[in-house]
């Protein structure tokens, strides 16, 4: 079973030109999954470090995401995790900022996640809506855990159901109380599927400690 959740996000995604619509160069704050199509849905094609840069073609007018280039390879990451100048939020600021609008004409040939199909975009798809909470842009998403190679065998040796949210996830987010999680056994880990990749959660903070790729 595949469920959809709508993603509240907190961040403040930014990305500012130096002039209308010229090139805008941005930084991941934290590795930042680069996708085939602009939804958690679709592909990671690869992913870009945290602190390295990409150029912004531009963001779609209906949401933060955006069309990036990471060194050669070209995809769609969230903007809510992309960083420059000034501090503010991409949606509602795109006039101040000089952000280029773009569109997205899905290619019959782009892959999308197992299961995904349909859960693009819309309301909730067999479960409650819950909301994905980040943390603020500059502020520590504390240490990336570093589980054992036993559980992260366990946890790609036994994946859950997905659950797809409207938005990226990252090592600091917090999982809604609405996803269940499962325990990792003789460890300190629990964990969940979410947006394509299995995450381990810390339990009670429930927060995101590690995406294993």
């Amino acid at each position: 079973m595949t469920i959809k959740l709508t993603l509240g996000t907190t961040l403040a995604g930014l990305v500012l030109a130096t002039s209308a619509f010229a090139e805008t160069t941005a930084t991941a704050w934290t590795d930042l999954n680069l996708r085939a199509g602009p939804n958690t849905t679709y592909d990671i094609i690869s992913v870009i470090p945290a602190a390295q840069s990409v150029v912004v073609d531009g963001c779609l007018d209906e949401s933060n995401w955006c069309r990036v280039t990471h060194g050669e390879i070209n995809g769609w990451a969230s903007g809510d995790y992309l960083t420059a100048m000034v501090e503010a939020p991409i949606a509602g600021n795109r006039e101040r900022l000089a952000v280029k609008s773009v569109t997205y004409e899905k290619d019959p040939g782009a892959a999308v996640g197992s299961g995904a199909v349909g859960a693009v975009a819309g309301a909730a798809v067999g479960g409650p809506v819950g909301a994905l909470i980040g943390a603020a842009i500059g502020a520590s998403a504390g240490s990336a855990a570093t589980p054992t190679d036993k559980v992260t065998t366990y946890v790609r040796a036994n994946p859950l159901d997905p659950v797809y949210l409207d938005g990226e996830v990252v090592v600091g987010a917090g999982i809604p109380e609405t996803v269940t999680l499962s325990e990792v056994p003789d460890s300190e880990y629990h964990y969940a599927y979410v947006n394509g990749v299995p995450v381990l959660v810390e339990r009670e903070k429930r927060r995101v400690v590690y995406i294993v790729r």
